[in-house]
């Protein structure tokens, strides 16, 4: 079985990416996905996580807000570093038993598609690591666009997140999203069809 590790900064293209591959054959496991689960109610993490941030971030029926929880993080890189405290350790040991579920299953290939897979040490789980890329100028608009974010929150949330260069440097592949989406469907069948379908 092929793990491959998928990462690639806020606004690059990722999670179509994973869509991609998902349509090409792959298994994905998503890191958000992940995350909503370990932020169920009364669990361990949710429990550490309230304990550290506090009640206001909770939602009437208990869940954890995400974007008030994100405002808090986003604007404080040691916020952020608790919360990644608490949570990379538990979402790594969920990757790992779901990897070893498709592995179980006989699936050949497994895509693990996180936005910090080298900042929360996954990229150990996974066997080669691809990643999404586009120009900063090209993020920022797509985020003002996408997310309705000012130029000044666009770039907060690319600035909270591991340098484009390094990224790239430690990444085993680049796919570049730098123009349309049928740029980038050929770019990730491309890159299948040398890596997988080989």
């Amino acid at each position: 079985m092929l793990v491959i590790g998928l990462t690639g900064s806020i606004g690059t293209g990722k999670s179509e990416a994973a869509r991609q591959l998902e349509i090409l054959g792959a298994s994905i496991i998503s890191a958000d996905q992940v995350g909503h689960e370990a932020y169920t109610p009364n669990t361990e993490a949710w429990e550490q996580v309230v304990s550290a941030f506090g009640d206001d971030i909770l939602q009437d029926d208990k869940d954890i807000d995400r974007r008030k929880l994100g405002a808090i993080v986003f604007s404080d890189p040691s916020q952020l570093e608790k919360l990644n405290a608490i949570m990379h350790p538990r979402m790594a040991r969920m990757v790992s038993d779901k990897i070893e579920v498709l592995r179980g299953q006989g699936v050949k290939v497994v895509v693990v598609e996180a936005a910090l897979l080298f900042e929360a040490g996954w990229d150990t789980l996974v066997e080669e690591v691809w990643v999404t890329d586009s120009s900063e100028d090209i993020v920022v608009g797509r985020l003002k666009e996408r997310n309705g974010l000012s130029e000044e929150e666009a770039k907060k949330r690319i600035n909270s997140q591991m340098d484009r260069a390094e990224r790239i440097e430690r990444s085993d592949f680049v796919i570049d999203n730098s123009s349309d989406m049928a740029g980038l469907e050929s770019a990730i069948k491309e890159l299948w069809d040398r890596r997988v379908a080989k």
